[in-house]
Order: structure tokens, then C-alpha cells, then sequence
């Protein structure tokens, strides 16, 4: 197989069958770009666009997030969950503004160097608002390349330099093109090579998918087992933090030892979100997001 060919059949039906996203719009922001890769971190897009929308109206260039409280950061978040992006998020706005004179910056490396931009992140930013020719890898991509070029049911658990290389290997020359082959082939994994049930006659390269052609099947069961939520201190933290993000300004600890009955796991589930800085004492019994 022509590899250049794989990313040719997987922009024309990009362009043909992609979802309308806003981050993806023409005009869309580099900071728009970023807060969607942040979002969409672990979290679905229908849950993603309306909090996107949200965010973009009230903060819409770094500085205007950078000039707000940390706290309201976490507030917007609702229910998006891992609210540590959220302040991970303000503190890049304010390295961004310190650093960068409040653009997002182009370079792969001072995209790393922001707080919580990992190499996917960064990556990811470079391409998609920047138009630039770099690998971006994530599950989906993984997936979608290890079957249409290596045959494989599924990729490894985690991205390495190995995945970096073989999908570098598929992009066009030309950074246009190959920042748009780079989306094309998540849009593909995560529309049509799923990890179950994969849709085959639907996908454009299925002619020389080499997974395809040596008569492989997709795993029946989950690749993945979900991760348990009910009764976890995750859930414990979301409910702590949805009475906080509720109230106007600081709440007294009575009221949120309410919230959950075992105390031995709320003291634990707080404490976790003191340590995070999700969460600041305010006098000795009261508690309120960061200001």
C-alpha cells in the first residue's frame, strides 16, 4: 500500500463525512483549539461542545481567563469531570499571558512547556491551529493505523515513539495536507475503526486495510474495562465540589460533611482536593474554591 494514498482517501472522506465541530471551524482560535484538546481529554464531545461554547463566550483569548480567579475556572468546568484540567487550563492562560504575550505559542516545545500540555496536546495545537506537519496519536489514530497498515486487531495500551514514526510516515509533505490527514484519521477512528464493531464498509482505505484483507475480526468485548464510578472517591469529590461550585462563596464544613455519610472517605475525598488546589480552607470551618 502507497502510504501517501491511505492519507489521500482519508481527507477526501473527511471532507466528505466530518462533523461540524467549532473548534474545527476555519476561525476557530489557537486558545479555542487548545481548550477543545483539554475538554476532550477522557470526555465525550457531546459533552464537550456546550461547556466549550460556554467557556469560549466568557474567556475567549487566555487573557481573559488568565484575568479571573482560578475558582471560576473550576465553577465553569461543571460536570465535564477530572477538574484538574480546569485549573491546569488557568494556569496555562497565565503562563501564556507571562510567557507569551497572551498568544498561543506555534513551537511544539514551548507547547510542552505550558502546565498541564502533554506531547499529545502539544502536538495536537500544532497541527490543528497551526497547521503544521506532526504526528498526532491518540487512541483512535493508533488504532485506525495499526489495523489499515499493520494488520493488527488493536494497538498497545499507550502511545510510544514507535506510533509517533509509523504515523508520521503516512503524512503528506505538504503541512496543509498533513495537518488535515492528521484529523481525518481520528475522525476515522473514532467514527468508523472503532474498537468494536467496526463499520468497514463504510471506511475509505477498506481495500487495502491489511486488518481487512487477512480476514482478522475486531475484539468482541470491551479493549478497555470501564473504570467503576458509583461509590468511588471520584464521585465523593465531584459531589463535594458541585456544593462548591454552587454557592456564591464559602460553604461551612457542616454543610458539606452532609454530602456523604462515611466521613473516613469524604475527610479522604477533601483532602485530595485541598492537595489539588481545587479546594481552599477559608478560617477553620469553612471551605471555598480558589480565588
Amino acid at each position: 500500500m502507497v502510504v501517501h494514498n491511505l492519507a489521500a482517501a482519508a481527507v477526501a472522506w473527511y471532507d466528505a463525512n466530518a462533523r461540524d465541530l467549532p473548534w474545527r471551524s476555519p476561525d476557530a482560535t489557537p486558545w479555542g483549539v487548545l481548550v477543545s484538546e483539554v475538554m476532550l481529554q477522557q470526555t465525550p464531545v457531546s459533552r464537550v461542545l456546550p461547556a466549550w461554547l460556554d467557556w469560549m463566550a466568557r474567556w475567549p483569548a487566555p487573557a481573559h481567563l488568565a484575568a479571573d480567579a482560578p475558582g471560576e475556572a473550576i465553577r465553569a468546568w461543571g460536570r465535564l469531570g477530572y477538574p484538574r484540567r480546569a485549573l491546569r487550563l488557568h494556569e496555562c492562560a497565565v503562563a501564556i499571558v507571562t510567557s507569551h504575550g497572551g498568544a498561543v505559542p506555534s513551537d511544539v516545545d514551548q507547547l510542552l512547556s505550558l502546565p498541564g500540555i502533554g506531547a499529545y496536546t502539544a502536538r495536537a495545537v500544532a497541527a490543528f491551529a497551526y497547521r503544521q506537519r506532526q504526528p498526532v496519536v491518540d487512541t483512535n489514530v493508533r488504532r485506525f493505523v495499526a489495523r489499515a497498515v499493520a494488520g493488527a486487531p488493536d494497538a498497545g495500551p499507550t502511545t510510544t515513539a514507535r506510533d509517533l514514526v509509523a504515523v508520521a510516515e503516512l503524512l503528506p509533505d505538504e503541512p496543509e495536507l498533513a495537518a488535515r490527514a492528521s484529523v481525518a484519521f481520528m475522525e476515522l477512528g473514532a467514527l468508523v475503526c472503532t474498537a468494536r464493531s467496526p463499520r468497514c464498509t463504510d471506511c475509505p482505505v477498506v481495500a487495502t486495510c491489511e486488518f481487512r484483507r487477512s480476514g482478522a475480526v475486531a475484539p468482541a468485548g470491551p479493549t478497555r474495562r470501564p473504570q467503576r464510578y458509583a461509590g468511588t472517591d471520584r464521585q465523593v469529590r465531584g459531589l463535594l465540589l458541585a456544593v462548591l461550585r454552587e454557592s456564591s462563596g464559602p460553604v461551612p464544613r457542616a454543610r458539606l460533611d452532609a454530602v456523604w455519610s462515611d466521613s473516613t472517605q469524604r475527610d479522604r475525598a477533601l483532602s485530595g482536593l485541598l492537595a489539588d488546589g481545587l479546594v481552599c480552607e477559608v478560617g477553620q470551618s469553612h471551605l471555598a474554591l480558589p480565588s
